[in-house]
């Protein structure tokens, strides 16, 4: 049987990171996808997402301040451009569930400069939104949009330059603890690792439930719409800010980023259905809800041009799990709740650490393995 210092299962964005540190580290690493790499039925694929230290919470906020620091030596080390800059927004109605003061109080804690809006400060700077009276609106320049694909595919070739075995159309079927690691059994036979990196979201408990580990899990189809403008320049990536709206329902959007569409969705959409019934069609009702959304919020959006789906595995409170599973600590979760792509080089790192250090060199223990 082949033996190996780690196993990771599943490479989208967690896994494909966590192998891409375990190898730059000398680790002897394996790594298993179910599908072809850069697969459309997860949370990986398209091609961009929000990067900010805008968060509620300082334990996220800290989190994304390393990974702006991982980004960057991913970008160097790579030679590949990442991520783009812009500025970003987030949108909080004063009588709605969330408090600016909650965004205030974290980055300040944690030395992030940002600025704190009112509508008509926002409207004079960007015209181009819509944002009516009683919202709060809190600015950090730091923000801006990772390439999903890019990133993704990035990780996957620098993780073999470094020696990393990257087996796709490869199922794992199930983990067996053994001793001090477990064995691997998969569609193209089984493997031993010391530890085992389960990476696998919406997967995740079909591996997990055996060991008597399962973590409740939320999962849905999700979608994004990109919509064309008539005049894209005034929304372009330096003109127009990443934007979220946190209210009863949350919105997201971007910019045009590389091509004159601006791009935008609605964050749960409690579209609810198990990987294995993934219709991979947009909801018409969500497509109608969104396009009344941002043709109020952006009002020179213009028509919707396609729609996108994608799938979320939402953990209890949405919070990360970073963490070894409490009765197998051979095995270590990496599960991020459908907002983790931001922080996807440094939660690489953190699982790599967990996995060969047995602790990682940032404070993760916010993020451990939900209570039974």
């Amino acid at each position: 049987m082949e033996s190996f210092e780690v196993a990771v299962v599943g490479m989208g964005a967690m896994g494909s990171a966590a192998a891409y540190h375990l190898a730059r580290r000398g680790a002897r690493v394996v790594a298993f996808e179910q599908y072809d790499l850069g697969h459309v039925r997860g949370a990986s694929h398209d091609t961009s997402r929000i990067v900010r230290t805008s968060y509620g919470a300082p334990e996220y906020v800290r989190l994304a301040q390393s990974a702006y620091r991982d980004w960057a030596d991913l970008e160097q080390e790579s030679g590949e451009r990442l991520l783009t800059i812009t500025g970003g927004v987030v949108f909080l109605p004063v009588d709605g569930p969330y408090a600016a003061a909650d965004f205030t109080s974290a980055l300040q804690e944690c030395g992030v400069p940002y600025e704190l809006l009112n509508p008509e400060q926002v409207r004079q700077r960007w015209p181009q939104f819509g944002v009516p009276d009683g919202v709060e609106t809190v600015y950090t320049e730091d923000s801006g949009i990772a390439h999903a694909a890019r990133t993704v595919a990035t990780l996957q070739m620098r993780a073999r330059v470094h020696g990393a075995d990257i087996r796709d159309r490869t199922s794992v079927e199930s983990i067996v603890p053994d001793g001090d690691g477990a064995i691997v059994r998969t569609s193209g036979g089984d493997v031993r690792a010391g530890r085992v990196i389960v990476a696998a979201d919406a997967w995740t408990n079909a591996l997990l439930e055996p060991l008597g580990a399962a973590i409740p899990l939320d999962i849905m189809q999700e979608q994004v719409t990109y919509f064309r403008p008539a005049d894209p320049e005034p929304l372009g990536p330096d003109r127009l800010p990443v934007w979220i709206w946190e209210d009863e329902e949350c919105y997201y959007g971007f910019p045009t980023y590389g091509e004159p569409t601006v791009k935008a969705g609605r964050d749960v959409s409690e579209n609810r259905m198990l990987p294995q019934e993934r219709s991979f069609v947009p909801s018409d009702s969500l497509s109608r809800e969104l396009a009344e959304f941002v043709g109020g919020l952006i009002p020179a959006s213009g028509p919707a041009l396609r729609t996108v789906t994608c799938q979320y595995a939402l953990t209890p409170n949405r919070r990360f799990v970073l963490a070894p599973v409490p009765q197998h600590p051979a095995i270590i979760v990496g599960l991020t709740a459908g907002h983790g792509f931001k922080f996807t080089p440094a939660i690489g790192r953190v699982l790599a650490e967990l996995a060969l250090d047995g602790e990682s060199t940032d404070d993760v223990s916010s993020f451990g393995f939900p209570s039974p």
